[in-house]
């Protein structure tokens, strides 16, 4: 407990699943914690939840992160409430497309980009230049990819593709912003049982193969992602930038 007092959390997609997992990790660990996400309502919701539990720790701010101008107007409530955040969790995500790649729309392959390459991206930099404004720069940025970034993903291809780029991303702004001592770093999860996991859950036969493909043989829970976004938020990982770490029940190694 209290690894990461005194500091301020932004966190993507905050409002469910692996974003409200890390968000209630981090204010256990003594940070104030800002939950984005599109949905005043779902934000607000949230922010109970996890205040409920450690009381005056979450603040819920309504943001659309594939908009650059809503980004900055997100942050610059974060900044007013809570002060300069020193911890971003890119983790907002979309898949809107289930099947093929030849048969994705245009609207779909246009959304998947926009919240999952485009909103890290934009907010990243507004972080990355908001602590370089403070003088002392020392931060950390984690996004979630995906194990679909690392390898072939089938009927997930566009959703894939993007997180595959995350991961490229992460590798660039690490090296840039290494000597701000900001850290970039990635977590890749396997299976884990969110709405954006619904389609595969629904799916008798495809969850029977992602099972078959998962040495452990089940499910992640939220929580279970949450533990490695605590340890690279942490002082713990200050040696550590530029990497991504597959937290999937050893998807990747079969």
């Amino acid at each position: 407990m209290g690894r990461l007092d005194g500091k301020v959390a932004v966190i993507t997609g905050g409002s469910r699943g692996i974003g409200e997992a890390i968000a209630l990790a981090y204010a256990r660990e003594g940070a104030k914690v800002a939950v984005l996400s599109r949905k005043p309502e779902g934000v607000a919701a949230a922010a109970e939840r996890i205040n409920q539990i450690v009381p005056n720790s979450a603040l819920g701010v309504p943001c659309h992160v594939g908009t650059q101008s809503a980004i900055e107007a997100a942050f610059d409530v974060v900044e007013k409430a809570l002060g300069t955040p020193r911890i971003l969790v890119n983790n907002a995500g979309t898949n809107p497309y289930f099947g093929p790649m030849l048969g994705v729309e245009e609207s779909a392959w246009d959304k998947t980009c926009e919240v999952n390459l485009k909103g890290p991206f934009w907010c990243s930099r507004s972080f990355a230049q908001r602590r370089l404004a403070t003088g002392d720069t020392a931060g950390s940025i984690i996004c979630i990819s995906s194990v679909m970034g690392q390898r072939a993903a089938p009927f997930q291809g566009v959703y894939g593709m993007t997180k595959a780029a995350l991961i490229s991303l992460v590798k660039t702004l690490a090296l840039e912003l290494a000597d701000a001592n900001i850290r970039v770093n990635a977590i890749a999860p396997g299976f884990v049982s969110t709405k954006l996991a619904a389609a595969i859950e629904r799916d008798p036969d495809v969850k029977r193969q992602v099972l078959a493909h998962t040495p452990m043989k089940r499910v992640a829970k939220p929580e279970e992602i949450a533990g490695c976004a605590v340890y690279l938020a942490s002082e713990e990982s200050s040696f550590t930038t530029g990497q991504t770490f597959n937290v999937d029940g050893g998807f990747t190694i079969v």
